[in-house]
């Protein structure tokens, strides 16, 4: 037997229990946040490379040593920090993910990162970086970033396919929403709805229509990114039934196929040669599937909405101007009481499958100009708003002030993306510097 092999094999139930285990009475319900930020060049304005006494290993051996963070590691590769429970990893291109355990209000979560970016500044100053709230590397293009040194990312981008996958990979950052459930019932209720909702918050939040220097006439070449790639693992999760259940979701996962597994911290290569179901069914060589390996392939499964012992809503380009905290407002808002999700079901009951599945094509280039069958996106999204907030002045929080930035461009009937192609082209000229100065404000 090679010492190399899995020590048993895998059942079902087994991987049930990942998702069972995150039932939680409301009470303990709570909002969590990952974000990822560009590393951009002061002098440049050019992505930062990981290399280099001024790259973003180096910054990240300064903050650690600074503020007492522990490295993250692959093959002796600083690729990130933790501390606590809160992590400061890097994307392929060196993008920074900040991920910041959940708390119980936005107020909490707002806290901690104005604390890490108050600690992180100096530092970033003297390395000459800017961390751009932005969804797509403004000039720098993947053909000039190169990957970090984690051997997951070089077995990824020689697999996933896609013509836009490579940009997916190394030039765009984005915001997920993680969110609590009661039971499976109430996991799947919420489930349905964030599917539902995520064209609309792409269109509301659609940040990222510079690109390499240049327009690209989509307001989020993010989302485009998204589209093309690996269809096998990208896109909506099932088709938004009624009786979705955490089975279906296994099933949906399992029929996606294999990029690699671990064994002795070392990675192996499918190459998408098998499902997850065949792996199970006929293990690979002399490896048998366990629950390791699932948790890893559930990892490199990448919808819309993805399902975990939370709700991890992914497809929102990061955003500045606080309207991060406005993304997490409007989904807290809704997910977080029954009378919102009732009415968001209500607001949303004559579309279908093949509804919002046009509309997650359409929005990328037309953002809240974008309709989907006859009604404007940007006229459901003045009702989400109004949804949230009523929910969110409801809990007592005053978490619905962190609406008022959104609120503010979605009655002026524009996204963030309109503002930056209207200056764009008028007081910056094209000026890319002007750009990043706006973006870092």
């Amino acid at each position: 037997m090679s010492t190399l092999q899995a020590k048993e094999k895998l059942n079902r139930g087994e991987i049930l229990k990942l998702f069972t285990c995150g039932f939680k009475p409301k009470a303990e319900h709570k909002i969590g946040m990952e974000f990822e930020r560009l590393p951009i060049s002061v002098v440049t304005n050019n992505t930062v490379s990981y290399d280099g006494d001024f790259g973003v290993c180096n910054l990240l051996r300064a903050y650690a040593k600074s503020e007492n963070w522990d490295y993250i590691t692959d093959d002796y590769n600083i690729i990130g920090l933790k501390q606590g429970h809160d992590t400061i990893t890097l994307e392929p291109g060196s993008q920074l993910e900040l991920s910041i355990k959940p708390k119980n209000t936005i107020h909490d979560l707002k806290s901690k990162v104005d604390e890490l970016n108050s600690q992180m500044k100096p530092i970033l100053d003297k390395f000459n970086i800017k961390l751009l709230e932005y969804g797509v590397s403004p000039l720098s293009t993947h053909k000039n970033i190169l990957l970090i040194p984690k051997r997951r990312y070089r077995i990824m981008a020689q697999y996933l396919w896609g013509i836009l996958s490579d940009v997916m990979m190394r030039e765009t950052a984005g915001i997920q929403c993680c969110i609590d459930f009661e039971n499976e019932e109430d996991a799947m209720r919420k489930f349905l709805i964030a599917n539902k909702l995520v064209p609309f918050m792409t269109a509301m939040f659609a940040n990222s229509p510079i690109r390499g220097g240049v327009e690209t006439g989509y307001k989020s070449f993010r989302a485009l990114s998204w589209l093309n790639t690996d269809n096998d693992r990208c896109g909506f999760c099932g088709e938004m039934i009624e009786d979705f259940s955490f089975d279906k979701y296994i099933d949906e996962v399992l029929k996606c196929p294999m990029i690699f597994i671990n064994r002795e911290d070392t990675p192996i290569a499918l190459r998408g040669k098998f499902s997850f179901e065949e792996f199970m069914k006929n293990g690979y060589r002399d490896f048998d599937a366990d629950i390791e390996d699932f948790k890893l392939h559930a990892n490199l499964y990448f919808p819309e909405v993805r399902m975990r012992n939370f709700i991890e809503i992914r497809n929102q380009d990061c955003v500045g101007k606080d309207m991060i905290y406005s993304v997490l407002a409007i989904y807290k808002g809704i997910l977080y009481n029954s009378s919102a999700m009732d009415e968001v079901e209500e607001l949303l009951s004559e579309f279908c499958y093949n509804d919002f599945s046009e509309l997650r094509y359409n929005v990328p280039k037309s953002a809240l100009n974008a309709k989907i069958k006859r009604t404007s996106v940007l006229d459901i999204a003045k009702e989400l708003l109004y949804i949230a907030e009523k929910s969110l002045i409801e809990m007592d929080t005053n978490e619905e002030v962190f609406l008022d930035p959104i609120k503010e461009l979605i009655e002026d009937g524009i996204c963030p993306a309109d503002i930056l192609i209207k200056n764009w082209n008028g007081i910056w000229n094209k000026d890319i510097t002007k750009l990043v100065k706006y973006l870092s404000s």
